[in-house]
C-alpha cells in the first residue's frame, strides 16, 4: 500500500502571465514550509513535479529537507488555456460543465485528465507501495479526483479554487485507489475524505 501526496501549488504572482515561469509571492514562498511540515514525518521517497516554476517552488523545502531531487513530469503540468483568461470564474464553468470546451490551441478538461491520470498510473505501477509527493496545480489535480470520484465538478473546484498550497492524498492498494483525503494546511491540518463514487463525507483533525 502507498501514499501518494498531491501538492497544489502555493499562491503565486498573477501578474505574470507566463504559465512556465510564473513564480510564487512572498506569502506562497512562506506558505510552502506549511507542506513541508504536514510531510515531513510521512516517510517520503520520491518528490515528482510538473516542470511549472510554482509547483516545482511549493516542494522545494521538501526536497531539500530530504535531500530528494525533483523530478519533472510534463504530464502533470496545469491546464493550457491557450490565453490569458480575465473572466476566469466563467471559463472555468465553461470547462467543467463541457469536458470537450476548449479555446483554440488550449486544451479541455478531458484532455487534461487524460494526461493526469496517464502520468499518475505510470508512477503508481512504477512505485507500487511507496509515499511520495507530486507538485501540482488546482486545475490538473481536480480533474484527477474528478476521474475517480465523477460527482467532483464546479462547485467543488470553487471551493478549493483560492486554497494555495493544497494537499490531496491518494492511497493506492495493489495499484487500486482506495481512499482520497484533502488536507487543508492552513486549518490545522483538517482532513475532508472524499469517496470515490460520493461527493465530499466527512471532516476531521489529524
Amino acid at each position: 500500500m502507498g501514499d501518494i501526496y498531491f501538492v497544489r501549488h502555493a499562491e503565486s504572482d498573477s501578474r505574470v502571465h507566463d504559465e512556465f515561469l510564473r513564480p510564487l509571492t512572498e506569502k506562497g514562498i512562506q506558505d510552502s514550509a506549511l507542506v513541508t511540515n504536514y510531510l515531513k514525518d510521512k516517510n517520503i521517497q520520491y518528490i515528482y513535479s510538473s516542470p511549472y516554476v510554482r509547483a516545482v517552488d511549493t516542494v522545494k523545502n521538501l526536497s531539500e529537507m530530504f535531500a530528494i531531487d525533483v523530478t519533472c513530469i510534463d504530464n502533470f503540468r496545469e491546464r493550457n488555456i491557450s490565453s490569458w483568461v480575465e473572466d476566469f470564474t466563467t471559463f472555468s464553468q465553461q470547462q467543467w460543465n463541457d469536458f470537450d470546451y476548449k479555446l483554440s490551441d488550449g486544451e479541455c478538461l478531458r484532455e487534461v485528465q487524460l494526461r493526469n491520470v496517464k502520468a499518475l498510473m505510470e508512477l503508481v505501477q512504477l512505485h507500487p507501495e511507496a509515499n511520495y509527493v507530486i507538485g501540482s496545480h488546482g486545475t490538473a489535480l481536480s480533474t484527477i479526483i474528478n476521474h475517480f470520484n465523477p460527482h467532483f465538478g464546479f462547485e467543488d473546484f470553487s471551493k478549493i479554487k483560492g486554497l494555495m498550497p493544497w494537499i490531496v492524498k491518494i492511497t493506492f492498494k495493489n495499484q487500486v485507489s482506495i481512499k482520497i483525503e484533502s488536507i487543508d494546511v492552513f486549518k490545522n491540518n483538517e482532513i475532508t475524505t472524499i469517496s470515490l463514487s460520493e461527493p465530499m463525507l466527512t471532516n476531521h483533525v489529524k
